[in-house]
């Protein structure tokens, strides 16, 4: 085993989806334009109104997937868990899942990244453009925690 050959670090997406003319609903997009704003290596940031079936391929290109998405119920300021690809294929024009984008990844690039669904607790979901500041508190939390995570793997990858 050779030693001094660098690990490369993990290739990271973030993917926020969610309509930013909808108040809260627009924490998934807010939290990507942040992430991305801060040039992080080896870190891809980018948002969506809805998840579609062309994020598969971004998605089967990264290591690890963060999926930001505003919660209209749940825990404050926001709540983590892994995501896996489903065992089928199910969507409509309107609807798609992390896991099934994930599905898709799989069943056509052959890959599936380590993957996790960040949702950030919103509270109003009104036509207006602007976070509440409840959600925006929230955000605030919500990013503090992810580029921690983000972080973590990159600087692994650096000591090793």
């Amino acid at each position: 085993m050779d030693l001094s050959s660098p690990v490369t670090p993990p290739r990271i997406l973030v993917l926020g989806y969610g309509n930013p003319g909808r108040q809260d609903d627009g924490l998934g997009p807010a939290a990507s334009t942040r992430i991305d704003e801060m040039g992080l290596p080896n870190v891809t940031a980018y948002d969506n109104y809805q998840l579609n079936i062309e994020d598969a391929m971004d998605v089967a290109e990264h290591d690890v997937v963060w999926f930001v998405d505003a919660a209209r119920v749940g825990p404050a300021p926001f709540s983590v868990r892994d995501l896996h690809p489903v065992a089928a294929i199910e969507f409509t024009s309107h609807l798609m899942g992390p896991e099934t984008v994930l599905s898709i990844a799989e069943q056509v690039f052959g890959r599936v990244p380590k993957a996790f669904l960040l949702a950030i607790r919103g509270y109003e979901f009104e036509f207006i453009e602007a976070l509440t500041p409840d959600a925006s508190d929230n955000l605030r939390l919500a990013l503090e925690m992810l580029t921690d995570r983000i972080g973590a793997p990159v600087a692994a990858a650096r000591a090793s």
